[in-house]
């Protein structure tokens, strides 16, 4: 069943944190809230898990309501049967790994075959031999598979994430990155994630949705949110964008060419600013004049002050038409 969302709205005294929103969050899918701090996102996350109440609105889960402000239904959280992975892991410090994800399955009522239940969470998230460890026991990555296993042993209609990669070190976060995706899809879950870090949304994303200030500025695949940036800001925000008309026309890095291959190419001259080197690519800032500074990728070192020419396919120019 898909959660379709209608007008949800939500001020907190003279902020609105989130204008009249409309939204659907398709079954199967992994959809991504990205924003900014204070765009809404998490607003919008903990008004979907029942645990703000909107100002007005309808919340739906198929033909279910979960929430009408014209209806005057508000259904409690525990009874929406969504699962929640949080950015601390909020795992019971006095419980063993086996009592953590099975709080939900006895907190329903749901205790029948319990333990072999749980024991096919723990080996789907490979933490097989661990049942009798403590939280303070556990690596960060370890707790997180727990907090996982907690949220999906119940068969949630939808699993919120709550930026839950936040807290673990950067070579973690990408582990888990790609174990979340896969464990996501393996199950066929319905999944909802609120971020603020655009690598994590381009690549485990069916669909993202950029959120500002309280309001959806675009929705689409990554590809799409890349490629055809509706918004300036969407521009900014995801990737870097070299601009030849500000907030009109802009050229991403990758499309910018240090050699003239096609008769339609444009020459742009400039100069080197500064050269940084990533590994397998250096990122060269160029000083554009009028232009302002751009960014372009190549495979070796630049001598900085340089004066170089680029050149850039007319084709690959992107207007934002937003």
């Amino acid at each position: 069943m898909d959660l379709v969302i209608q007008g949800l709205a939500k001020s907190f005294g003279p902020v609105q944190a989130l204008h009249e929103t409309d939204l659907t969050i398709q079954q199967g899918r992994f959809t991504t809230l990205l924003g900014p701090s204070g765009c809404g996102k998490t607003t919008l996350l903990r008004m979907i898990a029942g645990l703000e109440t909107p100002d007005r609105g309808e919340l739906r889960m198929g033909e279910d309501i979960l929430f009408s402000s014209a209806k005057r239904v508000d259904k409690a959280a525990h009874r929406r049967n969504f699962g929640m992975v949080f950015q601390d892991f909020a795992l019971w410090p006095h419980m063993t790994v086996f009592e953590n994800i099975a709080f939900g399955l006895r907190a329903s009522g749901r205790t029948k075959e319990l333990k072999l239940v749980v024991q096919e969470a723990i080996e789907m998230v490979r933490l097989q031999g661990m049942e009798k460890r403590f939280p303070h026991q556990l690596s960060g990555g370890q707790q997180q598979r727990v907090a996982f296993a907690r949220a999906v042993v119940t068969k949630p209609q939808l699993v919120l994430f709550d930026e839950p990669l936040s807290a673990l070190d950067a070579m973690l976060r990408d582990e888990m990155r790609i174990e979340l995706t896969s464990l996501v899809r393996d199950i066929g879950l319905t999944a909802l994630y609120v971020t603020h870090d655009q690598v994590e949304a381009m690549s485990m994303s069916d669909e993202i949705v950029v959120m500002k200030e309280g309001r959806i500025l675009q929705r689409g695949t990554p590809e799409q949110i890349y490629n055809t940036p509706a918004h300036p800001f969407i521009a900014q925000f995801i990737g870097k964008s070299n601009w030849l008309a500000p907030d009109k026309l802009l050229i991403r890095p990758e499309q910018i060419h240090w050699e003239r291959t096609e008769a339609t190419m444009d020459a742009y001259q400039g100069k080197i600013h500064s050269v940084s080197y990533l590994g397998d690519r250096y990122d060269i800032q160029l000083d554009m004049g009028s232009l302002g500074l751009w960014t372009a990728y190549h495979w070796e070192r630049k001598p900085i002050s340089e004066e170089v020419e680029v050149y850039i396919t007319r084709e690959q120019i992107h207007e934002i038409v937003g």
